[in-house]
Parts: C-alpha cells; structure tokens; sequence
C-alpha cells in the first residue's frame, strides 16, 4: 500500500468540514484507518463520528465517498461508519 497515496486520500477529506464546528473531519480525527488498493483503484476509509446520534454522519460518510473517487487513482470508495447508532444503515446507504 502507498503511503503517497494514502496521504493524497486523507488531503482529499481533509477539505471536509464538520457541518457543526466548520473544521476539517481529519483535523477533529472523524477520518480514521484509510487503506488503499492500488492494483484495484479502491479505498476504504473509516469514518468515526464524535457523537453516536450525529446527525450529519450519513452527509460526511457520503462526502468522504466523493472526495475520495475525485481522486485519479480511486475509482471506487468503501466507507466504514464506526461507533453511529445507525452506522449499518449509513454504510449500506453510502455505498450503493
């Protein structure tokens, strides 16, 4: 796994910002594990919301999603929502 491009992922996300607090998602560590499969074009990336009710986890999750396929080397994104009472629903959501 790149770390170069692991790096280019977490930049990617880094433009997202907490609807609530307007600071980036990585910057209030939201962003967790990012793994990368060059070979496959695809990323998964953990999603850690700070409130387990916050309602805008499915908007981030899905921002994550997009940013993350801009990116050249990413045709597809995986996106694990962790410690969400509706993390299941959120991750089958986003990545239809």
């Amino acid at each position: 796994m790149s770390e170069e491009l692991v790096a280019k992922v977490r930049e990617a996300l880094a433009g997202i910002a907490d609807p609530h607090m307007g600071i980036s998602i990585v910057e209030m560590g939201i962003v967790g594990d990012i793994e990368v499969n060059e070979a496959e074009k695809t990323a998964k990336i953990v999603i850690k919301p700070t409130n387990p009710g916050c309602m805008s986890a499915a908007n981030i999750a899905m921002q994550a999603r997009i940013n993350a396929e801009k990116l050249d080397e990413i045709d597809k994104a995986e996106i694990v929502v962790e410690g969400h009472m509706m993390a299941d629903a959120i991750c089958d959501m986003v990545n239809k």
